[in-house]
């Protein structure tokens, strides 16, 4: 489904991406592990097609993400934004069906109202909250409105940036059982980016951790904890010694 090969992206004299290689099956959830500035986010907005590389090739469905309709193209995906990203000024209703009253879709409001309550019921949220602002919800309710609105025009890729940031270990563990329901529901591919080891072993079938520019080591879930890579042991152990050196 989403093919990366040797990706190079550099910020003035500052080289974020220097070689990535990354491969993610059609229906399989990748997540994407590394320290702060590692490049993770770069990652999602070059295969987006929001940052251009400097060399290297994506293809998402054997399709350049720069080349041909990009509408068409953005179709496929939903995203669940780590700071929710929700409209201050919309009810929660229009939040999550705002892609369907645009572009090709253009729902009626009535119908688009319809999916995006159901959206929210799918996600544990009641019929009343779909009238009611952000700001009116808690962090966690917030999160949820965020997942809704990225499976509501059944993209087959999804993106997770942090879905449990600022989120109670308990309203984590509930945001990462969504997650993993959703994305085996949906048959969708997805990638997440996140810090929090248990969304990794919650979400992931693969996992990918980025380390100066590159993807240090790639693999099955299970296999994390008997890698032998050092740099992977130190991060998913919260090891303050160790190959990848903190800042201090």
């Amino acid at each position: 489904m989403i093919s990366i090969k040797n990706l190079h992206k550099s910020f003035g004299d500052n080289v974020v991406l220097s070689g990535v290689n990354v491969h993610v099956s059609a229906g399989h959830s990748l997540v994407v592990i590394g320290g702060s500035g590692t490049g993770k986010s770069v990652l999602l907005k070059c295969i987006l097609g929001l940052i251009t590389p400097d060399s290297g090739t994506i293809e998402v469905n054997g399709i350049n993400p720069n080349s041909g309709n990009r509408e068409a193209f953005l179709d496929q995906f939903g995203m669940l934004f780590q700071g929710g990203a929700l409209f201050d000024s919309l009810p929660v209703w229009q939040n999550v069906s705002f892609r369907l009253l645009q572009g090709k879709h253009r729902l009626s409001k009535d119908d688009a109202r319809d999916i995006a309550v159901e959206k929210l019921r799918r996600v544990g949220l009641k019929a009343s909250v779909a009238d009611q602002l952000p700001a009116e919800l808690s962090g966690g309710m917030q999160k949820r409105v965020g997942l809704a609105r990225a499976i509501a025009a059944e993209p087959e890729i999804i993106f997770f940036d942090e879905p449990t940031t600022g989120l109670d270990p308990i309203m984590s563990g509930v945001i990462n059982e969504l997650v993993r329901e959703i994305v085996v529901e949906m048959g969708a591919t997805a990638i997440t980016i996140t810090h929090d080891m248990s969304s990794v072993r919650a979400i992931a079938d693969e996992v990918a951790m980025i380390h100066e520019g590159v993807v240090q080591w790639t693999g099955p879930i299970g296999n994390i904890d008997s890698s032998g890579d050092p740099y992977l042991d130190q991060f998913i152990n919260a090891r303050p010694h160790g190959p990848i050196e903190s800042v201090r």
